[in-house]
């Protein structure tokens, strides 16, 4: 028998996934403007009805339904017409891999299995990037995924159909994972809230992944929201659920109201100390980066809470380091995955992932595992360091996600701002700030390169192309402190006005 080409196995996908959508929700003349967002409140699909259910947070949908005055069966349909209209303009499906097509398991995740039993109702998945392993959602199966806010910009990656279907409201809330920006980097292209938690805070088992096995640094998987309310109630619902009974790599770690309120008390009574940082020393982030940085730090200065220069410490090794440990395997992982179908490699994966890279022996991966953890605790050494010197705790960090906003199609090229909290296992939140301004935002005329990637980071810049552009920050906290720095993110998108 002829094995079945890939290119029939995408036309075969592509085809269900058009004949899924009912004929009522079916737009007959797709939009050619570069900006989507209004495109669900104009198409004529959705009701008025549907509009006002599509437009409230996920907090505000489940108080509604508790007391009765929505039901669940009209929230569902509303969602699932906004999410078909989004799937027609090019905003969402399947897991990258064209050998992956039709794969399914028998059982779900126990991250799934939780949240069912909380309550949540699943009704769509969304597309993810070849591999997972880079920032941008390209396969080969629906081929790009771009941002609803403009055609021309990525929706982040590998959790970008999330971030593209939760922009433009087809969903009020979603689940990413990150092993290097993943769930950060599509809520910043997206002007949206994200939480990387730390390894071991909510369950993984069962999920399907690229470099399964990979134990030195860990994928973890998060929501992708509205608001910080929203994020909480993801993760508290799922901590009522005791996670740690179903799955071995759950710390037994109920939700910290305590550690909330030590933030809430400090935001109250003498202000919260807050380090910021403006770029690496390896890529200077884009002029609309940077006025974000200085926006927030500006903004926690004027209400009353104590600001310090943080000195990121040695991330250019940092970075390095956790390049090697993706790539111990030689890249014989995603590459099988890519061979398999026969299908070719995506040019964001050839970029990233060599496939002559030589395999490590064990002896080399116990050395970086030995560099990691070193590190990391030099990492604490720094913290620690700044505590003293300012005779007080640091709170949280705060500083780039990305060194561009919302960025151009396959422009995307370094990956460190979000990878080193990843190699660290930090808490991590990311929050929309404010959007580029061409006229705020100026190309710089007497720019000097820190090194080769830095001058091609700043040489992609352009204001007018970037222009609205999304631009948020992370907010990063120590090991296991989603608490603490959920409810400074909060505090600080209170004062944003977000």
């Amino acid at each position: 028998m002829a094995s079945v080409s890939w290119q029939s196995i995408v036309a075969e996908k592509k085809a269900s996934i058009e004949n899924s959508i009912p004929n009522d929700w079916k737009i007959e003349n797709a939009p050619s403007e570069d900006n989507l967002m209004d495109f669900p409140e104009r198409c004529g699909i959705l009701s008025p009805f549907d509009l006002e259910i599509t437009s409230l947070s996920a907090t505000e949908l489940v108080d509604r339904l508790a007391t009765g005055n929505l039901k669940a069966v009209d929230v569902t349909l509303s969602f699932c017409k906004r999410a078909a209209v989004a799937q027609q303009l090019g905003t969402e499906t399947s897991m990258g891999y064209v050998a992956w097509v039709g794969k399914r398991d028998e059982t779900d995740s126990v991250l799934v299995q939780l949240l069912r039993q909380a309550g949540a109702i699943f009704y769509v998945k969304t597309s993810v990037p070849q591999t997972l392993m880079v920032c941008e959602t390209v396969n080969n199966i629906i081929g790009r995924t771009v941002n609803p806010r403009n055609k021309n910009w990525s929706c982040g990656g590998s959790s970008g159909g999330e971030g593209a279907m939760i922009g433009i409201r087809g969903s009020v809330i979603g689940v990413g994972t990150d092993i290097g920006g993943s769930i950060r980097i599509p809520a910043a292209f997206n002007f949206l809230f994200g939480i990387r938690p730390s390894h071991g805070r909510l369950p993984y088992a069962g999920m399907a992944n690229s470099m399964e096995g990979q134990e030195t640094v860990h994928s973890v998987v998060g929501p992708i929201a509205h608001s910080i309310p929203d994020l909480k109630l993801f993760i508290k619902s799922v901590l009522e659920e005791e996670p740690w009974k179903f799955d071995s790599k759950v710390i037994p770690l109920p939700w910290r109201q305590n550690e909330e309120e030590v933030i809430k008390s400090k935001i109250t009574y003498g202000g919260l100390n807050i380090a910021t940082y403006h770029h690496d020393s390896v890529v200077l982030p884009h002029p609309p980066i940077l006025r974000g940085i200085d926006l927030v730090r500006s903004t926690l200065e004027k209400n009353g809470h104590n600001v310090f220069s943080w000195i990121p410490h040695e991330h250019e090794l940092g970075v390095k380091l956790i390049n090697k440990i993706y790539a111990a395997d030689g890249c014989t992982d995603v590459y099988k995955n890519i061979h398999a179908s026969g299908e070719p490699a995506i040019s964001n994966i050839k970029d990233l992932l060599n496939p002559d890279l030589p395999k490590a022996d064990v002896n080399e991966i116990w050395d970086v595992q030995l560099q990691k953890w070193h590190y990391q605790c030099a990492y604490l050494d720094k913290w620690r360091e700044l505590e003293e010197k300012m005779g007080r705790e640091i709170d949280a960090i705060i500083g780039p996600i990305s060194p561009t906003a919302a960025i151009r199609h396959d422009q995307f090229r370094y990956y460190g701002y979000a990878s080193i909290f990843n190699l660290l296992d930090f808490s991590s939140v990311v929050i929309p700030v404010t959007f580029a301004d061409k006229e705020k935002d100026l190309k710089k005329s007497n720019f000097q390169p820190m090194g080769k990637i830095d001058a091609e980071v700043q040489a992609e810049y352009d204001p007018e192309a970037y222009h609205g552009a999304p631009v948020a920050v992370q907010v990063v906290g120590r090991r296991l402190s989603e608490e603490r720095v959920l409810a400074i993110a909060e505090e600080i998108s209170r004062l944003l006005g977000r």
